[in-house]
Parts: structure tokens; sequence; C-alpha cells
């Protein structure tokens, strides 16, 4: 099996048939065939259905693509690791952020990592933490912000953050006070992620901790949505408050932080221990690392700055 042989299945695989895979690859249409026809071979498993309409793979063809995204990217990754020793940092680095933090933190990301680093192209990828965690242990990401759930083995976790988690209500239905308790939660109808989001992990975790049960009327895996449903007035939701930092200026949603106890979340810089730091993406480490930590010390990101001080501060 060659690197070649990969590139052409991705290839084929992205453009439908190998007629349209050879004007992409600019490879002749029998090379391509005769690619895929080795492999096959070699594996002995047929990894794409061929039809009139075109080629779609198998799932054992879905299941190497899958790992050929991976070997490549590893590929590039070692490329650029080598080359950086004699140059400036560059390659491509792909950094995974939680919608949440992506809401604050993207734009500062960009801005110092377009300012620094010329050469570095910088792709972020916006989704829940556990999907997160999981495209970083498959190699699909070479860091990411994660929330902290304890699950964390297969990573090296740098903490940066903790947050306490609020209570999210339309502005004549909060509760009374800065402050609520978490036993009261029980009593509101709660529109929450679903049960594989970090956030909610969190969530289900200490109300099990404190015999709390909610009373959770949908799960909304979108954020946007799910401040539209609390604002049409179908229930409340338990949020950071980084989530409702554009939202609260109109006065129509309310914030109340949730005690007695309190439920908070780490949120930690993240890479995988089965893969090396390149210096790429220690550069990214850094980074990301600043922007958030001047997030937290202007305010615009409420919250506890716990990473270890670093060196010459």
């Amino acid at each position: 099996m060659e690197l070649r042989q990969l590139r052409y299945l991705i290839g084929v695989c992205e453009a439908g048939g190998v007629l349209a895979a050879s004007r992409t690859l600019h490879v002749a249409q029998p090379a391509l065939s005769q690619s895929i026809a080795a492999l096959e071979e070699e594996l002995g498993v047929q990894l794409f259905v061929r039809s009139n309409r075109g080629m779609a793979l198998t799932p054992e063809g879905r299941t190497l693509v899958e790992h050929a995204h991976v070997v490549l990217a590893d590929v590039e990754r070692a490329r650029h690791a080598v080359h950086s020793l004699s140059s400036d940092v560059g390659g491509e680095v792909s950094l995974g952020l939680p919608t949440t933090v992506a809401l604050v933190a993207t734009l500062p990301i960009l801005q110092a990592t377009r300012a620094r680093f010329a050469h570095l192209k910088l792709k972020i990828i916006e989704s829940h933490s556990g999907f997160l965690g999981e495209w970083l242990d498959a190699g699909r990401l070479d860091l990411s912000v994660l929330f902290v759930s304890g699950n964390e083995s297969a990573f090296e976790c740098r903490p940066l953050l903790s947050e306490k988690l609020g209570l999210v209500t339309l502005a004549h239905d909060a509760p009374p006070g800065k402050e609520t308790s978490l036993y009261s939660l029980a009593q509101r109808p709660l529109l929450l992620p679903s049960k594989e989001h970090g956030l909610r992990r969190i969530i289900d975790r200490v109300c099990a901790q404190h015999g709390v049960e909610l009373d959770v009327i949908a799960e909304v895996d979108s954020l946007p949505n799910m401040k539209k449903a609390v604002r049409a007035g179908m229930g409340a939701t338990i949020l950071s408050p980084g989530a409702l930092a554009d939202d609260l200026d109109d006065g129509a949603l309310v914030m109340t932080t949730i005690s007695a106890p309190h439920i908070s979340r780490q949120v930690a810089c993240a890479t995988s221990v089965k893969r090396p730091v390149t210096p790429a993406t220690a550069a990214m480490i850094a980074i990301v690392t600043e922007q958030i930590e001047g997030l937290v010390r202007s305010g615009a990101w409420p919250a506890q700055w716990i990473a270890p001080q670093r060196p010459g501060r």
C-alpha cells in the first residue's frame, strides 16, 4: 500500500467516480482504476460499489478512507515539522473549538495567527466538545479546546480556565436575586443539549451527585436555536456566561448563577498523546492560550484563569 494509492482513493471517493477524479487529480483513468483494483486485491475486499451513476464506498471503503485521511495528515505533519527546523513556522494546523468558545475566541485567534505566522494556514472546526475529542483522538485535529469531563486519558490537557454555569430565562421569569439553587432547577422545564454534548454531561454529573432530577422537555444541539426557544417562552436552559454575551443587551434574556452547589466546568487546550506536537501545533497552543487569557483578563469571557503561569510572566 502506497501513499499515492491512498491519495487516489480519496480523490475517487470525493469525485464520485474515476472519470471525474482523473480530471481533478490529473491522472489517467486507467492508472486510477488499476490503483483502486490493486488496493482491493491487496486487502481482499471491495472498496466501491460501481453503477451507472458512479462509484459509492462500501463500509470497508469508508473505513479505509477514514484511515487514509489520518495517514496523509500525519505525513504532512512530519514534513512540516522537519521543514520548520530550518525555516519559519508554516504548514496547516487544524484547531477544534466548541461552539460557545468559538463565539468569543475565533476572531482573536485568527487575527493573532495571521499577524504572527504568515505562512501558517489555520483550519478552525467548530462543533460539540464530545465530537471534537473523538476527532482529536482520530487524528483529524491537531489540537482542540475541550471541556474537561474526566475522560481525557487519550489527551494531554493544558488547563486554561474554570467557569460557572448559569440558568438562562426570560427576564420576567428569572429567579429573584443573583443566584438560584441547583435544587430549584427541578421545578423548571428545561431545554438542554443531548447527552453526547460536553455541557450536558457536566450538568448530568452534578445533578446525579446531588440527587436532582431535571425536567428536560427537549434536547437541542444548536446554540442559536436553544436561545430562540428560550426567547419564545418554551423553557429555560443552562449555559456559560460567554455563550450569552451577545444576547443580554436587549434585556429579553437573563442569566442567574447556579449555586448550592455551583455547576462549573474547566476548559483546556488538548493534543493527542498518540502524535508528536509539531512546531506549528506548538505555536497554535501558545496563541490559543494567550488569546483566551486575554479574553478572561479583559472580562470579555467571565471566568477564572487557572493555567500555570508561563515563564517570563
